[in-house]
């Protein structure tokens, strides 16, 4: 059967599971999970996703994210393929490490990121991996202890966490930390919201079916964490990228004639483009380009720095920002997409 697409966009907050296959370890010492935090913070580091909240158990691993320069399909791909080609090297073995493809959860940020960020932390507490909360502020193998400013993880969105509890870092930290004790007590995963099932059989049209002759539980797995206004709001917004995506004359065009429209646009030459020149018309060209062919085009950031000729970093830095002069100009020149049909 098909996949079901994922719920994606820049700006998206997801909770993120990755399971090992058959429940095996993931990880074997603390050098895998430091090889693992490795890889999960240079992709932070390049500004491809915005970690807010994580904790590597010995047989699944939970992140808090946000899509950011690269989709959570792209991030997640180099994070889990990187680890386990490397996990496989270094201990000898061969074949899948994790579960299917991972599990995702598009979660509304306001106002339940505390409660995500709670229910994650307190994951190796109530699994019983630590033994207090007191010991859970000392272990390094999730975003507690730099939250608390024990381990440093510079690149968590710990200020940014943090912002949510109180203005300044210290009274934070203090009020963080209540509130991670305040929830020991309460039952795990009850957080108050609704969710959503996308059939993994059908498309948003069936998923829009079925909330409206079921209401919006299902028996599949869900995808969707919030109120009904916000998953109201997701659904539509997943169905207006779906029609959009109709509007896609041919094939998704080459990042080639990509470079060869920037080249036209800006009035600079292929060399010049795909030599790392700082030219001034260079930059705005590669920095249009870089942010259409990922943003627009769904193509990854290694895929379009491969073939600029520069850091997988400089391209992903240049699709996290707002959309830049000259985008329209690259749309209409690849001639990508086609007016919709007047009704």
């Amino acid at each position: 059967m098909p996949r079901a697409a994922r719920i994606d966009a820049p700006g998206a907050l997801h909770h993120v599971i990755a399971r090992g296959i058959e429940g095996r370890p993931l990880f074997h010492d603390d050098e895998d999970r430091d090889r693992f935090l490795a890889r999960l913070g240079r992709l932070a580091a390049e500004g491809a996703v915005h970690i807010y909240a994580w904790a590597l158990l010995s047989n699944h691993v939970h992140l808090l994210c946000e899509s950011a320069a690269l989709s959570l399909s792209s991030t997640m791909h180099r994070l889990l393929t990187g680890y386990a080609v490397a996990f496989n090297k270094r201990h000898g073995r061969s074949g899948h490490l994790f579960q299917n493809r991972f599990r995702s959860l598009l979660c509304q940020k306001e106002p339940y990121l505390r409660e995500l960020v709670r229910y994650i932390h307190l994951n190796p507490l109530r699994a019983g991996i630590v033994g207090s909360l007191e010991e859970l502020g000392r272990w390094p193998w999730s975003g507690h202890s730099a939250l608390l400013g024990r381990v440093p993880r510079p690149w968590q969105e710990t200020d940014r966490v943090l912002s949510f509890f109180a203005p300044t870092r210290r009274a934070a930290r203090t009020a963080y930390n209540r509130f991670i004790a305040d929830g020991i007590p309460r039952p795990p995963g009850d957080l108050g919201l609704e969710r959503l099932s996308l059939p993994s059989w059908g498309g948003w049209s069936e998923v829009t079916s079925r909330r409206h002759r079921h209401g919006y539980r299902s028996t599949a797995e869900r995808c969707i964490l919030g109120d009904r206004r916000f998953v109201a709001k997701m659904i539509e917004r997943m169905e207006m990228r779906q029609r959009r995506n109709f509007l896609l004359d041919g094939p998704r065009p080459d990042i080639a004639s990509v470079c060869r429209r920037a080249c036209e646009a800006w009035g600079v030459s292929a060399g010049e483009l795909l030599g790392g020149s700082r030219r001034r018309p260079v930059v705005e060209a590669r920095t249009a380009l870089s942010w259409f062919a990922m943003r627009d085009l769904g193509y990854s950031g290694a895929e379009v720095a491969r073939h600029l000729g520069v850091s997988t970093s400089c391209i992903t830095r240049a699709a996290a920002h707002p959309m830049p002069e000259g985008v329209e100009a690259l749309r209409r020149g690849v001639g990508t997409r086609r007016p919709l049909a007047r009704r």
